[in-house]
């Protein structure tokens, strides 16, 4: 019952996508409600006093203020200009429980609306043999940037044994070209060639029938605000291994959907996988107790009537 019309800043070295911050809100003007992309926060915040007094703005974080790829300065001063945006729009959707966590002390009005948990529709099949002849088949989707931990997941598997893992990578590959350098050359090298297996970008259906044909999932994220790929295994029953930061402790439990290792702590993550490879029993009181838990996150049709019930609200309440 809605109709939605996206407006994005031009793709410009930082700051200058600001200037055009006239012509994006004056573009935005037109609709019953504005929302405002945590990645657009930073741009829109002095212009967002442009709208028309009847528009309400909504903002949809799916990531702290200042962001999480970015550092030093340049994450300084963005976190200062999307604080100053938040603290002009009339409400606060926030994509996880530990995000709200974090702006609960600025904000009192926030609501998390968090991603869904199917990948794809019921009725893609796995079965696929992902394992190549080893004990087991491990699953990691992410794109390859620093913070998802990509290296220090090869670290952990090159720590074992030649004939316990097969690890497939699934995810983008180009979006930083220095670290995805230094990913490509880690499976490059003879303790890893042969045992990892390099998907890059696939289709929702494919993604959904590795998940299918995997044995465990693994994401060493250092940051995560939600972790949808995290959310979308434990439904498919997947024992889960990963740091224990971000969102996955409000995702799962340690040693009960999950084995979690400290940041940075990759003998750690090779001695989890080192276990799950042994103990196929726990590996599978880990999945069940996995596709439990992840009954209680919400699909993406549940997620979609939060959101907009959450904008018609906000539309109410102004007018």
């Amino acid at each position: 019952g809605a109709a939605i019309s996206f407006v994005s800043f031009p793709v410009r070295p930082f700051p200058f996508a600001t200037l055009a911050g006239r012509e994006v809100i004056d573009a935005a003007a037109r609709a019953d409600v504005v929302v405002l992309d945590s990645i657009a926060a930073c741009f829109a915040a002095p212009w967002l006093r442009r709208l028309p007094d009847g528009i309400p703005v909504v903002a949809m974080l799916h990531q702290p203020p200042g962001g999480i790829d970015h550092v030093g300065l340049r994450r300084r001063i963005t976190a200062r200009f999307d604080m100053a945006a938040y603290k002009k729009v009339d409400r606060l959707l926030v994509a996880s429980e530990s995000l709200k966590a974090a702006l609960e002390s600025s904000f009192k009005d926030v609501i998390v609306v968090p991603p869904g948990r199917d990948v794809a529709p019921s009725g893609v099949e796995g079965g696929i043999d992902l394992r190549a002849s080893r004990q087991l088949a491990v699953l990691c989707v992410g794109n390859w940037l620093p913070h998802k931990g990509i290296i220090d997941a090869l670290k952990a598997v090159a720590r074992l044994p030649e004939d316990y893992i097969t690890l497939h990578l699934v995810g983008d590959e180009r979006l930083d070209d220095r670290y995805g350098r230094k990913v490509a050359a880690r499976i490059a090298s003879s303790d890893l060639r042969r045992r990892v297996i390099r998907h890059g970008v696939v289709s929702r259906a494919d993604v959904a029938s590795l998940y299918r044909s995997a044995d465990v999932f693994l994401l060493p994220s250092y940051a995560e605000t939600y972790g949808t790929v995290l959310g979308e295994a434990l439904a498919e029953g997947l024992a889960v291994v990963g740091y224990r930061a971000g969102n996955l402790p409000y995702l799962a439990s340690h040693e009960s959907e999950a084995l979690m290792a400290e940041p940075g702590d990759v003998a750690g993550l090779a001695l989890l996988l080192r276990r799950l490879a042994e103990d196929e029993d726990l590996r599978s009181s880990l999945g069940a107790a996995a596709r439990e838990r992840a009954q209680s996150f919400p699909t993406w049709d549940e997620s979609a009537t939060m959101f907009f019930s959450a904008l018609r609200e906000t539309i109410a309440a102004r007018r």
